[in-house]
């Protein structure tokens, strides 16, 4: 019995060394130095005690087994059995938003313009703030705090080209209609999507508080009145790269941002266009011109969920990803909303994003009601505001958060827990800032 419980310890504790090894392995491979740290450093001292407990005399062998088993016990418990937290879902808004008042179209006003002057006439209450906001350097300015002249270029080689195909994003529909089943379709649009780059895809009907009141930027006149009626909005998602976006708010992460900008106008172009030759209607819903608000279609469109944020946490990329839309009445089935409890009982303990935002935009506490449900409401102006300072899209949220990990083995096995319990949650949160920090490292300013 001794000599099992001895052969046992020695096990446990070679297990440990090679999977908290491998673990620091995977994190120096994603740049994470102090997850591998902390990992290789966890990979000794957590191997040490069972093996030196399988050589002290008895009943110190028959002892440890029985703590060993004890503490796989928790964690299998913790790990598979589902354990639930079910907050409120979200809802749905009851009214729809002017495109006119998100910070991007008020950013665009040029002061004795026509369109300066008549926003502010009908919201004065925005007018000091926004010139305030437009007396910073702003975006991709040499004059930002984090300027970076190659990535601001790369950044703004990639604006260039989604402002020169925003003019693609309707068209002519050919006048032969052909006939399939909707869920032919969809298949057939999820699979065109994905085999450009899109990492998942999704199917709605499109919804009153979908689209913009009015127009705000992009094609069509400034302040004209929005009416798309089609029936169905196609959302797809494309990936921020992890190594990029690790360096928010830094240059590198507004390069990244732009750059799949560009792949998500280029497969919503397509998609578009693959309808409309086929005898149906379709728009591209793309930066800079979108009558839409891509994350609320997304998320019932079954992408993910709206976090504490503000941006669609998808189930395996979390908010490091960027979206698109086509809206078209070529006939589709649409996919289960995205709404999931385990997205917002995670955001309730987490909080790791309002921790770390530079400027405090991103609430601490529990969500509030807000038009027709509950949610975190964001200080876009706030947010905005600091984009502007820094010159970069900042993306310090998306950075931290614990669902931004890259889409792999050992981090989706943190996400299936994540998802079956709640205690879980707690205790890979606890993880999580053990391995990667509670807030990141501050970013220098970079060279002009």
């Amino acid at each position: 019995m001794d000599a099992a419980a001895s052969l046992f310890l020695i096990c446990v504790g070679l297990l440990a060394l090679i999977s908290f090894s491998a673990f620091g392995f995977i994190s120096v491979r994603e740049s994470e130095r102090r997850a591998a740290r902390v990992a290789f450093s966890l990979a000794v001292l957590l191997s040490i005690p069972p093996v030196a407990a399988a050589f002290l005399p008895p009943p110190v062998p028959i002892v440890g087994v029985a703590t060993v088993l004890l503490a796989l016990f928790a964690a299998v418990a913790a790990w598979f059995i589902p354990i639930a937290e079910n907050p409120s879902p979200g809802g749905r808004p009851s009214r729809r938003i002017d495109e006119r008042d998100i910070m991007f179209a008020r950013g665009r006003l040029v002061p004795g313009s026509p369109e300066y002057e008549a926003y502010y006439a009908m919201r004065p209450e925005n007018k000091i703030g926004d010139d305030n906001t437009r007396a910073l350097p702003g975006l991709l300015s040499s004059k930002a705090q984090l300027a970076e002249s190659l990535a601001f270029a790369a950044a703004g080689a990639s604006f260039d080209l989604t402002e020169a195909v925003r003019t693609h994003v309707d068209g002519e529909v050919a006048p032969h209609r052909v006939e399939r089943s909707p869920e032919t379709w969809t298949a057939a649009i999820k699979d065109l999507a994905l085999s450009f780059g899109a990492v998942d895809a999704g199917v709605t009907e499109l919804r009153p508080y979908h689209t913009y009141t009015h127009v705000g930027r992009g094609t069509g006149a400034y302040g004209e009145e929005i009416d798309l009626d089609h029936r169905w909005a196609f959302a797809f998602s494309v990936e921020m790269d992890h190594g990029r976006v690790s360096h928010a708010p830094g240059a590198p992460v507004v390069e990244e941002s732009a750059r799949q900008y560009v792949e998500g106008a280029k497969i919503a172009l397509v998609v578009a266009s693959f309808i409309r030759r086929l005898g149906y209607p379709a728009r591209a819903h793309i930066d800079g011109n979108y009558r839409v608000i891509a994350p609320l279609v997304a998320r019932d469109a079954g992408l993910g969920e709206i976090g504490r944020m503000g941006l669609l946490m998808t189930p395996r990329l979390g908010p490091r990803v960027r979206l698109g839309v086509v809206t078209t009445d070529m006939p589709l089935a649409a996919d289960r909303p995205g709404d999931d409890a385990s997205v917002l009982d995670f955001c309730a303990v987490c909080q790791k994003c309002a921790v770390s935002c530079p400027v405090g935009a991103i609430p601490i506490g529990d969500r509030t009601p807000v038009d027709n449900g509950l949610r975190w409401a964001i200080d876009s102006e706030t947010c905005y505001r600091y984009w502007n300072l820094v010159g970069t899209d900042c993306a310090t949220c998306m950075r931290v958060c614990p669902y931004s990990h890259p889409d792999s083995l050992a981090h989706n096995l943190v996400r299936s827990a994540i998802r079956r319990s709640a205690t879980a949650r707690r205790v890979m949160l606890w993880l999580d800032d053990v391995f990667y920090g509670r807030k990141p490292p501050t970013v220098d300013t970079m060279e002009t």
